[in-house]
Protein backbone atom coordinates (compact mmCIF):
# COMPACT_ATOMS: atom_id res chain seq x y z
CA UNK A 1 0.00 0.00 0.00
CA UNK A 2 1.26 3.44 -0.90
CA UNK A 3 1.72 5.87 1.99
CA UNK A 4 2.22 9.59 2.12
CA UNK A 5 5.79 10.81 2.51
CA UNK A 6 5.93 11.67 6.20
CA UNK A 7 9.16 13.62 5.55
CA UNK A 8 7.62 15.78 2.81
CA UNK A 9 7.80 19.53 3.29
CA UNK A 10 4.01 19.86 3.06
CA UNK A 11 1.56 17.31 4.46
CA UNK A 12 -1.92 17.37 5.88
CA UNK A 13 -4.61 15.08 7.25
CA UNK A 14 -8.37 15.43 7.63
CA UNK A 15 -11.26 13.22 8.61
CA UNK A 16 -15.02 13.37 8.64
CA UNK A 17 -17.94 11.27 9.83
CA UNK A 18 -20.65 10.63 7.24
CA UNK A 19 -24.11 9.34 8.06
CA UNK A 20 -24.21 6.73 5.28
CA UNK A 21 -22.96 3.24 4.57
CA UNK A 22 -19.42 2.63 3.39
CA UNK A 23 -20.42 1.44 -0.11
CA UNK A 24 -22.40 4.61 -0.81
CA UNK A 25 -19.44 6.78 0.18
CA UNK A 26 -17.08 4.58 -1.86
CA UNK A 27 -19.26 4.81 -4.98
CA UNK A 28 -19.18 8.61 -4.93
CA UNK A 29 -15.48 8.87 -4.10
CA UNK A 30 -14.34 6.18 -6.54
CA UNK A 31 -16.11 7.83 -9.49
CA UNK A 32 -13.15 10.09 -10.29
CA UNK A 33 -14.79 11.48 -13.43
CA UNK A 34 -17.74 12.48 -11.23
CA UNK A 35 -15.65 14.57 -8.80
CA UNK A 36 -16.57 17.87 -10.50
CA UNK A 37 -20.27 17.17 -9.80
CA UNK A 38 -19.81 17.47 -6.04
CA UNK A 39 -16.39 19.03 -5.44
CA UNK A 40 -16.15 22.64 -6.65
CA UNK A 41 -12.35 22.49 -6.34
CA UNK A 42 -12.27 20.00 -9.26
CA UNK A 43 -13.20 21.55 -12.59
CA UNK A 44 -12.86 18.44 -14.78
CA UNK A 45 -11.47 14.93 -14.60
CA UNK A 46 -10.76 12.27 -17.23
CA UNK A 47 -9.74 8.70 -16.39
CA UNK A 48 -7.75 6.71 -18.94
CA UNK A 49 -9.03 3.27 -18.01
CA UNK A 50 -10.87 1.34 -15.34
CA UNK A 51 -10.74 2.02 -11.61
CA UNK A 52 -7.65 -0.06 -10.86
CA UNK A 53 -4.04 0.39 -9.80
CA UNK A 54 -1.97 1.85 -12.61
CA UNK A 55 -4.80 3.79 -14.27
CA UNK A 56 -3.86 7.36 -15.11
CA UNK A 57 -6.27 10.24 -14.78
CA UNK A 58 -5.90 13.90 -15.58
CA UNK A 59 -7.79 16.59 -13.82
CA UNK A 60 -8.07 20.30 -13.49
CA UNK A 61 -8.25 21.50 -9.91
CA UNK A 62 -8.30 24.94 -8.38
CA UNK A 63 -4.48 24.82 -8.27
CA UNK A 64 -3.99 23.81 -11.91
CA UNK A 65 -3.71 20.75 -14.13
CA UNK A 66 -2.74 17.49 -12.42
CA UNK A 67 -1.67 14.15 -13.87
CA UNK A 68 -2.32 11.31 -11.42
CA UNK A 69 -1.97 7.53 -11.28
CA UNK A 70 -4.12 5.28 -9.11
CA UNK A 71 -1.82 3.33 -6.78
CA UNK A 72 -4.21 1.39 -4.53
CA UNK A 73 -7.85 0.57 -5.21
CA UNK A 74 -9.41 -1.62 -2.52
CA UNK A 75 -13.21 -1.22 -2.55
CA UNK A 76 -14.78 0.00 -0.34
CA UNK A 77 -11.86 0.74 2.00
CA UNK A 78 -8.94 2.43 0.26
CA UNK A 79 -8.27 4.74 -2.67
CA UNK A 80 -4.76 6.13 -3.15
CA UNK A 81 -3.04 7.95 -5.98
CA UNK A 82 0.09 9.88 -6.83
CA UNK A 83 0.13 13.05 -8.87
CA UNK A 84 2.29 15.76 -10.38
CA UNK A 85 1.60 19.44 -10.84
CA UNK A 86 3.66 22.63 -11.03
CA UNK A 87 6.88 20.96 -9.87
CA UNK A 88 5.17 19.21 -6.95
CA UNK A 89 4.85 15.46 -6.42
CA UNK A 90 1.79 14.50 -4.41
CA UNK A 91 0.72 11.31 -2.67
CA UNK A 92 -2.92 11.08 -1.59
CA UNK A 93 -4.39 8.28 0.55
CA UNK A 94 -8.07 8.02 1.42
CA UNK A 95 -9.30 5.39 3.88
CA UNK A 96 -12.96 4.58 4.46
CA UNK A 97 -14.11 2.73 7.59
CA UNK A 98 -17.58 1.83 8.87
CA UNK A 99 -17.86 2.33 12.64
CA UNK A 100 -21.01 2.47 14.78
CA UNK A 101 -23.33 2.73 11.74
CA UNK A 102 -21.40 5.68 10.33
CA UNK A 103 -18.66 5.96 7.77
CA UNK A 104 -15.39 7.60 8.76
CA UNK A 105 -13.35 8.98 5.87
CA UNK A 106 -9.71 9.75 6.64
CA UNK A 107 -7.60 11.42 4.02
CA UNK A 108 -3.96 12.46 4.00
CA UNK A 109 -1.70 13.97 1.39
CA UNK A 110 1.94 14.95 1.06
CA UNK A 111 3.57 17.39 -1.36
CA UNK A 112 7.26 17.52 -2.13
CA UNK A 113 9.36 19.14 -4.81
CA UNK A 114 9.80 22.79 -5.61
CA UNK A 115 8.72 24.22 -2.28
CA UNK A 116 10.75 27.24 -1.26
CA UNK A 117 10.70 28.32 2.36
CA UNK A 118 8.71 31.44 1.52
CA UNK A 119 6.00 29.31 -0.17
CA UNK A 120 5.81 26.62 2.50
CA UNK A 121 3.26 28.23 4.83
CA UNK A 122 0.89 29.15 1.99
CA UNK A 123 1.10 25.66 0.46
CA UNK A 124 0.54 24.05 3.86
CA UNK A 125 -2.54 26.18 4.48
CA UNK A 126 -3.81 25.47 0.96
CA UNK A 127 -3.48 21.70 1.33
CA UNK A 128 -5.18 21.66 4.74
CA UNK A 129 -8.06 23.75 3.37
CA UNK A 130 -8.43 21.61 0.24
CA UNK A 131 -8.57 18.32 2.16
CA UNK A 132 -11.16 19.59 4.64
CA UNK A 133 -13.22 21.18 1.88
CA UNK A 134 -13.20 17.96 -0.15
CA UNK A 135 -14.48 15.94 2.79
CA UNK A 136 -17.20 18.46 3.60
CA UNK A 137 -18.41 18.44 -0.01
CA UNK A 138 -18.30 14.63 -0.04
CA UNK A 139 -20.43 14.54 3.11
CA UNK A 140 -22.95 16.96 1.60
CA UNK A 141 -23.17 14.90 -1.60
CA UNK A 142 -23.63 11.58 0.20
CA UNK A 143 -26.03 12.66 2.95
Amino acid sequence: MVSINKDASVLARAEIEIDADQETVWNILADVEGWPKWNPNVKQCLAHGELESGTQFQWKASLGNITSVLQNVEPPHLLAWTGKMMGLNAIHVCKIDFVDNKTIVRTEESWEGLVSSDMHDKLQETLETLLQSCLEHLKTEVE
